[in-house]
């Protein structure tokens, strides 16, 4: 148990003889017990860190495939597409890849590399398609890394893109991977 204790102070040779008088004894131990409950509770309820995610709207899994059409028609003028190959680099092209209205051209993840590409055509695209908005379509392939994708859906976030879709690619467009030279093992 806990207690404190005071001196009388007396001490003094000769003079009048004094009695010795006990301090008073104050219990500490019900203000350790409830400190101890005070950093069990803040410990067991403080979270360190919120966990950051991003909200990402997924397609609904009941609906049958037949009945989708899986090509959805997106105006040339508002599209652009970007292929995730390997090696940390990236292929896009403005419009459909028939006909593109930019050529497939290489870029990388960095702000100099596909957050300026994105900042520009997000500014581009409301003049040319009438006021309407720029839409992404972000196509990974299989040589691509999951990391690759998390930073494609970062700069959509720092560029505040609203309308972007994550789709399965074509061979046509692997075709245009290789031929860049990022394909590769």
């Amino acid at each position: 148990m806990a207690e404190l204790n005071q001196d009388s102070g007396g001490g003094k040779k000769g003079g009048k003889v004094r009695s010795k008088k006990n301090g008073g004894r104050v219990d500490l131990t019900a203000m350790v017990d409830l400190a101890f409950l005070l950093i069990t509770f803040f410990m067991l309820t403080t979270s360190l860190n919120t966990p950051q995610a991003m909200d990402v709207a997924m397609p609904d899994k009941n609906k049958d495939l037949n009945e989708q059409n899986p090509d959805i028609d997106i105006a040339d003028n508002r599209s652009i597409t970007l292929l995730l190959g390997s090696d940390n680099k990236l292929v896009w092209y403005y419009g459909q890849l028939a006909k593109p209205i930019t050529a497939p051209t290489v870029t990388d993840y960095s702000a100099e590399g596909l957050r300026k590409l994105l900042i520009e055509k997000k500014a581009q695209v409301p003049k040319v398609a009438g006021g309407k908005d720029l839409i992404v379509v972000i196509r990974p392939s299989d040589r691509s890394v999951q990391r690759n994708l998390v930073d494609v859906l970062d700069e959509m976030k720092i560029v505040d893109i609203k309308r972007f879709t994550i789709s399965k690619i074509k061979a046509e467009e692997i075709t245009v991977l290789e031929t860049n030279g990022i394909y590769n093992n």
